[in-house]
């Protein structure tokens, strides 16, 4: 079995749940915490994204950066990046980022897709799976 620190906690949510709990995450991630977030298209995580972001003290929505790959958001403590790789058609043009800078400066790291991002992506401080659940007012989140 794995180590109790590793059990995975899945729990099926309301966009509401979803949106309070992103909130309470954000108010409490330690200083450059490093998120990830992986699901189907429409799970949930920019919902969950935008409601950490709050937590943090972004006032503006925060919007998927599906197209500029990264949005830099003011937050209480500082910038608040948020990154998704889903448009990477390989792991390398992930190279282009400038992690070094993200990791450095960033009070929280956030990334949708992760897995497009391969080996570049660093380890997170946490990582979560959304999921589309039989009852289209829940989603499923999966921590670890």
């Amino acid at each position: 079995g794995r180590p109790a620190a590793e059990v995975r906690l899945t729990r099926a949510l309301t966009e509401e749940q979803l949106v309070a709990e992103g909130e309470e995450l954000g108010r409490t991630l330690p200083p450059g915490a490093v998120l990830a977030f992986e699901g189907d298209l429409g799970a949930g995580k920019t919902t969950f994204i935008r409601a950490i972001a709050r937590g943090l003290g972004v006032e503006a929505p925060a919007t998927s950066p599906t197209y500029s790959l990264v949005h830099r958001y003011a937050g209480r403590r500082g910038p608040v990046f948020h990154l998704d790789c889903y448009r990477l058609r390989d792991p390398e043009e992930a190279a282009d980022l400038d992690w070094e800078s993200l990791l450095s400066e960033g009070d929280a790291v956030l990334i949708e897709w992760p897995e497009r991002a391969g080996a570049w992506v660093p380890e997170p401080t946490m990582r979560f799976r959304l999921g589309h659940l039989d009852d289209p007012g829940r989603r499923s989140l999966e921590a670890d």
